[in-house]
């Protein structure tokens, strides 16, 4: 894989207990950078950060909660006096169902993580960020954000409408010296793909378990993504299916 330095930054990891979230942790750790770990599961992000070390911080957190993101953002910052990249990649899939059939708290619900929890992310970390006249805010998106697929109404919408956030973003503060960018990782060999395969619901259900990326691959992508090699696609998704993206992550 490419070795990108990240010493002296500091990384705030959303949905840091599993997956995607929990592989970039070490990622960015075994990089040099801080990391934040922040998620609901804190026995699990504590489990992790005590793994980390001493450049590892556990922070209670749900997304869904603008008043707890805002603490997180304070809280690194109070530790390691800086925020240098947030990674947004808390998500849901559920409810997976029609949209005529779709149960309105589930859809709710979904919404509150997969689309406000982006929006007071950045919202919490970009003044920060303009302040300091550098940054890089990083959403894991999917392929869902940019077309439909049946079953999942819920969570294409809401990750179409973080990927629209990660435009706008970008096109508010590139000339502010802030980075905004998404990854788009395929599917990847974690507890989504299992509740997927569960459902039975359309093609991403009929996937073996050998054809999902493992969550090392999409952690690397990201760290990748902290560097100016990435620059060519601020303020779109980076896509972990291409293999000119998979060759200079270093990945194949």
């Amino acid at each position: 894989m490419v070795d990108q330095t990240l010493s002296g930054k500091t990384a705030l990891i959303t949905g840091a207990s599993r997956g995607i979230g929990a592989a970039a942790a070490h990622a960015f750790a075994q990089a040099g950078a801080n990391v934040a770990l922040a998620a609901r599961s804190t026995d699990d992000i504590d489990a992790i950060a005590k793994e980390i070390g001493d450049q590892a911080i556990a922070i209670p957190c749900d997304v869904a909660d603008p008043d707890a993101v805002k603490a997180a953002v304070d809280q690194t910052i109070d530790r390691f006096e800086a925020l240098d990249i947030l990674i947004g990649n808390a998500g849901m899939i559920e409810p997976i169902s029609m949209l005529a059939e779709t149960d309105l708290a589930a859809f709710s619900k979904a919404v509150d993580v997969n689309f406000k929890g982006v929006f007071y992310g950045m919202n919490a970390v970009l003044p920060h960020m303009i302040a300091r006249g550098s940054g890089t805010i990083i959403t894991v998106s999917s392929g869902a954000a940019h077309g439909p697929m049946e079953g999942w109404p819920t969570y294409c919408a809401t990750k179409a409408g973080a990927y629209m956030l990660t435009r706008a973003a970008d096109h508010e503060n590139r000339d502010k010296g802030v980075r905004v960018l998404g990854l788009s990782p395929g599917t990847v060999a974690t507890k989504m793909q299992r509740d997927i395969k569960a459902s039975g619901v359309n093609r991403v259900a009929e996937l073996d378990w050998s054809d999902h990326i493992p969550p090392e691959w999409p952690a690397a992508a990201l760290v990748w993504m902290c560097g100016d090699a990435a620059d060519p696609y601020l303020g779109t998704d980076v896509s972990l299916r291409e293999d000119e993206i998979r060759r200079m992550v270093g990945l194949i």
